[in-house]
Parts: structure tokens; sequence; C-alpha cells
């Protein structure tokens, strides 16, 4: 009996503590239908505000600006996906599962990377990316997103609870190394995988501070950086429309995280991995 009040307690809690966390996206989803929000802000907070409309939105997509901002988040964000989970999981076995000279060293290294904050980096950065002549493009974006350090750290504790015994039989059989770890080491890492790619979607498409550096196109501008030029502009005046920019930035997000969530319960189900 008392632990099933316990768990009904538990229950209660956990419910109160995810209305509390919710509260301010549905807030803000009411603002976005609310037809009048531009002209007052509704006070105090209503779930459902009297004139429902969709006119917010619509003329949020009539500016193409929306659009090219989505077009410039979806090219960074994707292709720093991919190069942070490739380096992840590669770097991440070869610190595992590699013998070379130096390997806790350099994993030390990867690890210290992880202590050095962006705005210690912005000047570094800068000038490296203004001598190449890559300012002002998407491509000093991307390319810093190879450092990932909490990636190779991850998938280095993952790859250390799988046997090493796979790996020697497959030496054994004459495998290379790159052969074992895409036959081998690779169709196992789809948990730590679905995690990367959700922690490296949502940092990367809400990346704000190193993006208003050195993107000063407006064409260029991700969804991060036009909200907020957006919000300047217009401050509280325009509360309607701004509350749909910032939903629609989120929707991608909540997207990939329900969508990837799923394959990760699958994929620690197929793994046939046990503590």
């Amino acid at each position: 009996m008392r632990e099933k009040l316990n768990q009904y307690v538990m229950i209660v809690v956990l419910l109160i503590i995810g209305v509390l966390f919710i509260s301010p996206f549905l807030w803000m989803l009411s603002v976005s239908i609310d037809r009048m929000a531009n002209m007052r802000i509704p006070f105090p907070p209503t779930l459902i505000p009297d004139e429902m409309a969709a006119f917010n939105y619509e003329i949020v997509f009539e500016n193409g600006k929306l659009i090219r901002a989505y077009v410039n988040s979806s090219i960074v964000t994707l292709a720093s996906v991919i190069i942070q989970v490739s380096a992840a999981l590669l770097g991440g076995y070869a610190f595992s599962k590699g013998t070379f000279r130096g390997k806790k060293l350099l994993f030390l290294l990867v690890l210290a990377t992880m202590m050095i904050p962006i705005e210690a980096r912005l000047i570094p950065l800068y000038q490296m990316f203004n001598s190449i002549g890559l300012l002002n493009s998407l491509w000093p974006v991307i390319i810093p997103s190879v450092l990932y350090g909490f990636g190779v750290f991850l998938c280095k504790q993952y790859f250390d609870r799988i046997p090493d015994s796979l790996r020697e039989a497959a030496q054994i059989d004459g495998a290379s190394e790159f052969r074992t770890f895409f036959q081998v080491y690779f169709p196992l890492a789809g948990p730590i995988a679905a995690t990367l790619v959700i922690l490296s979607f949502m940092g990367n498409w809400n990346e704000f501070v190193w993006p208003l550096v050195v993107l000063n196109d407006e064409n260029l501008h991700t969804i991060p950086l036009f909200l907020a030029s957006f919000s300047l502009e217009n401050g509280t005046s325009l509360a309607g429309m701004t509350m749909a920019l910032a939903t629609m930035s989120v929707v991608p997000i909540i997207i990939v995280f329900l969508f990837f969530q799923r394959y990760i319960i699958q994929s620690i189900a197929l793994s046939g991995l046990k503590e």
C-alpha cells in the first residue's frame, strides 16, 4: 500500500513539474494564434485566446526571409550534425579500442576543449577565417563543428562497454581497422548515434553567438539571428508575429527529438548489450 502511495505521489509531482516546464511553450503558442496580440499582449496570460486565427503565421510566411533563414539553418545544422556525429564515433572508437602512443594525452586534450568557452575562441577563430577569406559565408559556422569533445567522450564511454573480443575476432578474420569499425561496432552504435544526433541538432540549430559574429549578410542569417533581429526591430509591438516566429523555430527540434527518441529505445533493445 505504501509503495503504491509513493508511486501516486511521484506521478503527481512529475505532472506538476511537467506542467511548469511546458507552460511557457503553451503560452507562446497561445499568443502566436491570438489575432489581437500584435496590438496588445494578453494579460493575464491565457491558454485559449479570445480571437483565434492563423493570421500571424500567414504574415510570417509571406515574408521570404523566414524561408531563407530556414534554408540557411537547415544547411548549417545538417552539415554540422553529419560532421560531428561522424567525428565523434570515429574518435570515440579510436580512443576506446585503439592502441597508439600518446592516447591518454590526446584524450585529455580532447576533454580540455570542453573547458574552453566559445567566448574565449571568438577572436582566434574570427582571425583564422578572416585570413583565409571565408567570413560572411556558411563555412565558418560549419567547419568548427568537427571539434566535438563531448561527443568523443560519450562515444568512448559507450564503446568501452562493448567487448574487445569482437575486434579481436574481426582481426583474426583479416578485417582492417576501418572494416572492423563499420561492420562490427558501427551497427551496435545506434543508441549513442541517435543521442548525438539529438544533441548536435539542438546545439547547432540554436547556435547564436558565433553565427552573429561571422554572418553579416542578412541573406545568410539563420533562424536564431532572424528571430533576434525581428525582436530587436519590433520589440513587443508585434508580439503575435514574434511568438509565431519563435514557435516555428522550435518545431524542427521537437520533431527531431521525438523521432530519434523512439530509435534510441529500439537501438538499445536490438543491440543485445546488457550491463
